[in-house]
């Protein structure tokens, strides 16, 4: 592997699943501190106590997309936003594993931009697992933006790159997604 190779994310994820190990180490220490942020920035919206830390929700990322054998990565944006949907599926599996009820339990909060900044109530990532299935049944590109930008601390432009349409789209569908969501976690939805 030539020396550019091993500072790009797409060709170090292709040598891993391979089987090179360096490759593989390389990979962990180049993405470890993005993720880590990602990580810490979901988990501090967890109540306090709870047993997920930071290292671990990696780690898991980490073996999950090791795990993704026959993705034909298309770059770094690509990479995280298979990224986020990882954290989200650990960060579900976690809850449901922990027992949480469906409506009740660890509640957090979540937002989503200024309109939900100032909302009273906290929800359960589980409540928002069930507003997200729905966003999906209706429009599944809008249930990846929220899954890019809430989970994969993606920015607007790298959701663009990874869903291959324009910045405009994605804000403009954000400023949607985030009415929709007040409206559906609120409960005020018909």
């Amino acid at each position: 592997m030539s020396a550019s190779d091993e500072s790009n994310p797409t060709q170090l994820l292709g040598a891993t699943v391979r089987g090179d190990r360096q490759s593989r180490e390389r990979l962990l220490t180049l993405l470890y501190d993005q993720f880590r942020q990602m990580a810490a920035a979901q988990l501090s919206r967890e109540s306090p106590g709870h047993t997920l830390q930071p290292t671990a929700l990696v780690h898991e990322l980490f073996l999950k997309l090791i795990d993704q054998e026959h993705v034909p990565w298309r770059g770094r944006s690509h990479f995280l936003a298979i990224g986020s949907r990882a954290m989200r599926q650990i960060l579900i599996d976690h809850a449901r594993h922990r027992g949480r009820e469906k409506r009740g339990g660890q509640w957090r909060r979540i937002l989503l931009g200024d309109e939900l900044a100032g909302s009273e109530r906290e929800f359960d990532v589980l409540e928002l697992e069930d507003a997200l299935q729905k966003l999906a049944a209706l429009d599944p590109r809008q249930a990846a933006i929220v899954e890019m930008r809430y989970y994969g601390q993606m920015t607007v432009a790298e959701v663009a790159e990874a869903l291959g349409v324009s910045k405009r789209t994605v804000e403009s569908e954000w400023t949607v997604i985030r009415a929709w969501l007040r409206r559906e976690l609120s409960g005020d939805a018909p």
